[in-house]
């Protein structure tokens, strides 16, 4: 990790003296691979990790079967202004898309401010429209172009005199007042369980399917993102009380029973045009994205930026992963924002270069489809026109490699158990709800296994079969508090089939309505009884003792103790503890800073083996701790414990210098390396401001039986590189990469 030390050790300062500019940066990027170097994979033991034969490949796809959206590989939106119709130059608007090579754009229609001219009440025509039928000129000139269109409507707010009619539309706050948009007072938020969306929403849709050739409609603004709404209308007073399993279960009914509803009015006019919506939130998504996925024929990622809430680089690709979890191969995209994101934002403001090509990087490597947007303004470009460079260099390179772009599985042998309900209803050991604690936790395991450079998928908590897990070799339960019996049964039957386990915290001590267990769900399986309720921190927080020797403890020495977590789960004592808790105290003042006992039976971790299968629990909130400190003794013990129950098995190794995401795909034409370099200071915060390059990866994968490699290319170098295969075993070295590289492996 980069911290102090090793910003000290670079010599960024000396003495009293600043170095000079370029100094500082060379000494800053010296430092991120000193950084890098410590975390790299196996910097612990230093040996080779065993390497998995990949699967058998799967029948090949025959391209006339597919759909037309299996065929959309970019997707472009301008987001319309209300001035845009007195101002937009539509042929300008149309080339820059198609020159692009984007196969289809978001059309606004909206439901706030009528792009045509509506005949449905209390659809409002903006005030430049004149009777101007403007989304029917843009619908026009892109297909003229071959591209395809999406209806994009607003239904999540509306104005004063739909409200004077239709008082029940509103969201009410507990006080029976309305609930307004925060930026602009003058439209009421709707209420999704009113008769807004049964009747106002499909008469929007019915008028534009009627007038016009769209291929599908799209609900921005709704459902809400990343949270469940809070209404206490008169219809909501009736429901369980807002952000409880019971209201989740209500929220999930009404929003499919719409979704289906949308949908079936879509193919009123064409059988394969279909509905969809607004989906961001990712990992702690509010609709239950197994349901989700099983009729959901495009999952529409709204993850357009970093924000503080989530100021991490990888934002998008942990969307990424949560798609490839639950849509079983169908279609997803996630949009990219041209626009400044942020707690401080400028909506029609180019960011920086490199955050937007890091975001579309993320988008291609993470199996999902790019989407680029912008906001129009003036001509429909903007005032600021840097955004449109990026996008079409961008759009035009992947439009070469488009074959290597569509991805067929990942070859991970990783599963991160997604815990959905816990990551909406659960708060942690506070006794305020919150998404912090688990969007901490998230984070917090993300990174250790990004520095790992682990292969990975995340699996939904609903989706925990045979047939889902199979190809694991461990899963990783990362304080998943939330599990239904049969959710535990399932977990089980992955061990006995020789499958391990890592989790950590409270994971299994509530059940599936978040109801408290007296002793953990997975108690017989993981070794371990609870002892007592949560402890946490008042001062110092407890450590951890080293007992004996054992492979988690590998590379550390000199030292008796190692840091533990923030939060633990007190524990009955087990037999040969590895580590066993030393309690916390106080850190101020330092006079009392030690510990009253500092020799516990209390295990701070328990590892068990049973047949192939291993196992490892944390009592403490490990994964959050380490997001909030970056501390590398829990970094290390996490990577430690992962080789361990895995036995250091994997798919595919990519060893080299710097702080990169990886993603391992099978192809058509074969397989796909994708290396994301993460090497910079703004890795964590704020945006990339420019590229730090990483030197040599090499790539190891055992190719399956009779499969064998004809060529390695890289395709942001646009270089083939050699490559040597031996048996089964496939290695190449990519010399370089900048901020993003992609080695495709073309079969025989």
């Amino acid at each position: 990790m980069f911290n102090r030390r090793t910003f000290l050790k670079s010599g960024l300062t000396t003495g009293a003296a600043a170095l000079p500019l370029a100094s500082a940066l060379d000494a800053l990027h010296l430092a991120f691979a000193a950084a890098a170097e410590e975390t790299a994979p196996n910097a612990a033991t230093n040996l080779a990790p065993r390497l998995m034969g990949l699967p058998a490949r799967l029948a090949p796809v025959d391209p006339a079967a597919e759909s037309w959206l299996q065929r959309v590989r970019r997707v472009g939106q301008s987001n319309m202004t209300e001035h845009d119709p007195a101002v937009m130059n539509i042929e300008e608007w149309a080339d820059y898309w198609h020159g692009c090579q984007t196969d289809i754009v978001f059309i606004s229609v909206t439901g706030i401010l009528a792009f045509y001219p509506s005949k449905v009440k209390f659809h409002r025509h903006g005030k430049f429209l004149n009777g101007r039928d403007f989304f029917g000129e843009c619908v026009a000139a892109a297909k003229k172009r071959g591209m395809r269109v999406v209806a994009r409507m607003s239904p999540d707010l509306n104005w004063g005199d739909a409200l004077e009619a239709h008082p029940e539309w509103a969201m009410r706050n507990s006080d029976g007042s309305v609930q307004f948009n925060g930026e602009e007072p003058r439209l009421f938020r709707t209420c999704m369980f009113s008769t807004y969306m049964d009747d106002y929403v499909p008469a929007i849709m019915r008028e534009v399917n009627a007038l016009y050739d769209v291929d599908c409609f799209y609900t921005n603004g709704w459902p809400p993102l990343g949270s469940l709404p809070e209404c206490h209308c008169a219809i909501c007073a009736k429901l369980p009380p807002a952000n409880t399993v019971a209201y989740w279960h209500a929220f999930n009914d009404r929003l499919f029973e719409l979704w289906q509803k949308y949908d079936a009015i879509a193919k009123e006019k064409k059988p394969d045009s279909f509905f969809f919506a607004n989906l961001g939130g990712n990992i702690h998504a509010g609709p239950n994205l197994d349901r989700l996925g099983k009729i959901a024929a495009w999952f529409q990622g709204d993850n357009q930026g970093r924000t503080n809430e989530d100021p991490a680089v990888w934002g998008c690709t942990l969307h990424g992963r949560v798609c490839n979890a639950v849509l079983d191969g169908k279609f997803a995209a996630n949009v990219t924002a041209a626009y400044s994101t942020g707690e401080v934002a400028w909506r029609n403001a180019a960011k920086n270069p490199a955050e937007t090509k890091m975001w579309l990087n993320e988008t291609l490597a993470s199996g999902l489809t790019p989407y680029y947007h912008f906001i129009g303004s003036e001509d429909g470009f903007g005032e600021d026109r840097r955004w449109q460079k990026v996008g079409a260099d961008y759009f035009r390179w992947s439009a070469k490699h488009d074959a290597h772009f569509r991805v067929r599985r990942s070859i991970a042998n990783i599963g991160v158990v997604m815990g959905q309900s816990t990551q909406l209803l659960y708060h942690g050991p506070s006794t305020a709800r919150s998404h912090t604690y688990m969007r901490e936790t998230t984070h917090g395991m993300y990174e250790t296994l990004l520095t790992g450079r682990f292969a990975f998928d995340y699996a939904h908590e609903d989706r925990l079969d045979p047939e889902h897990l199979s190809k694991y070799r461990a899963l990783l339960l990362p304080n998943i508090a939330m599990l239904s019996d049969r959710q535990c049964d399932q977990i089980r039957d992955f061990v006995r089939r020789g499958g391990s386990i890592m989790a950590s915290f409270e994971t299994g001590l509530y059940d599936e309505n978040l109801k408290s267990r007296t002793d953990f769900a997975l108690a017989d399986l993981l070794g371990i009884s609870k002892a007592g309720e949560v402890v946490g921190t008042n001062g110092n927080a407890y450590y951890a003792r080293l007992e004996r020797p054992h492979a988690i403890l590998d590379g550390f020495a000199d030292t008796n103790w190692l840091p533990g977590a923030q939060n633990r789960v007190p524990l009955k004592p087990v037999r040969d503890a590895v580590l066993t808790v030393v309690p916390g105290f106080v850190r101020y003042p330092p006079e009392l800073a030690y510990p009253p006992v500092s020799h516990t039976v209390q295990p701070a971790v328990v590892l068990r083996e049973t047949g192939s299968s291993r196992i490892a629990y944390f009592p403490g909130d490990i994964e959050r701790t380490f997001w909030l400190t970056g501390h590398g003794d829990l970094l290390r013990l996490m990577h430690n414990t992962i080789r361990w129950i895995t036995e250091d098995e994997r798919v595919v190794h990519v060893d080299g210098p710097g702080f990169v995401e990886m993603f391992a795909w099978e192809t058509n034409p074969g397989y796909a390396v994708h290396l994301l370099n993460y090497t910079s200071p703004n890795a964590h915060h704020g945006w990339m401001q420019s590229v730090y390059p990483l030197g040599p990866q090499t790539v190891s994968l055992k190719l399956p039986p009779g499969v064998r490699a004809k060529s390695v290319e890289l395709l942001c170098a646009e270089q083939s590189v050699p490559f040597h295969s031996e048996g089964q075993l496939l290695r190449f070295t990519i010399p370089s990469v900048a901020d993003y590289e992609v080695a495709a492996v073309t079969i025989s």
